[in-house]
C-alpha cells in the first residue's frame, strides 16, 4: 500500500505538468458556470470611448449564414471576466484601461459533435480610441453546421478599422444578460 502512495505522489508532478499549460491560455475567459441569453436587438449606439479609455466592439460573422438554423451564442471575455455575448451575426461592445487586456471568445453551448471552441487573441490600447475584434465561426465542413462531418473553428482576431465599421454597421448589436 506504501508503494502505491509513493508511486502515486511521484507521478503526480508529471501529470500536474500538463495541466498548468491549459489554466493560462484560458485566463482570458471568465468562469465556465456563467452563461447568456444573447439576440440580436438592431439599432446602432453612437458609442464614443469613455474619457481616458479604449473602446472595444465584438463583432460575430458566421461563415455561413445560410446555417443560423445552429447559432451560436459566443461569449466575450476580457482579462478573466465575461463581458457579454453575441448570437449569430451581431456585435458587442466594452471600454477598457489603456494597456495590453487578453481576449477571449467561447462557443457558449457547442453540440457534443462540435467540442468546445474557444479562441484567445491579445490587443494592446490607446486612452480615447476605438478598437474592433472579429469572433468568425468558420465551417470547414462540405455540409455545413448541421452536418456532424463538419469542422468548425471559432476565430477571434484584431480587424482593421475601416472593416470593423463596416461590420458594425452592416450587423444588430446583440442584446444580452447573464443567466440565473
Amino acid at each position: 500500500m506504501k508503494t502505491l502512495l509513493v508511486a502515486i505522489l511521484v507521478a503526480l508532478p508529471a501529470v500536474a505538468a500538463d495541466l498548468p499549460a491549459v489554466a493560462p491560455v484560458k485566463a482570458a475567459c471568465g468562469p465556465d458556470n456563467v452563461k447568456f441569453n444573447a439576440s440580436p436587438i438592431g439599432g446602432q449606439p453612437a458609442a464614443q470611448p469613455e474619457a481616458g479609455k479604449a473602446l472595444v466592439y465584438v463583432v460575430e460573422e458566421l461563415f455561413r449564414p445560410a446555417d443560423e438554423l445552429i447559432t451560436p451564442t459566443v461569449r466575450v471575455g476580457v482579462d478573466g471576466s465575461w463581458v457579454g455575448a453575441n448570437y449569430g451575426t451581431s456585435y458587442l461592445f466594452f471600454s477598457v484601461e489603456p494597456g495590453e487586456h487578453h481576449l477571449c471568445a467561447d462557443w457558449q453551448s457547442a453540440p457534443r459533435w462540435i467540442g468546445e471552441k474557444v479562441s484567445l487573441t491579445s490587443i494592446k490600447v490607446e486612452a480615447d480610441r476605438t478598437y474592433y475584434v472579429r469572433a468568425r465561426v468558420l465551417d470547414q465542413g462540405k455540409h455545413g453546421l448541421l452536418d456532424e462531418g463538419s469542422s468548425v473553428v471559432l476565430d477571434l482576431k484584431q480587424i482593421n478599422s475601416d472593416e470593423g465599421q463596416l461590420l458594425v454597421a452592416t450587423s444588430p448589436l446583440s442584446g444580452y444578460r447573464q443567466k440565473k
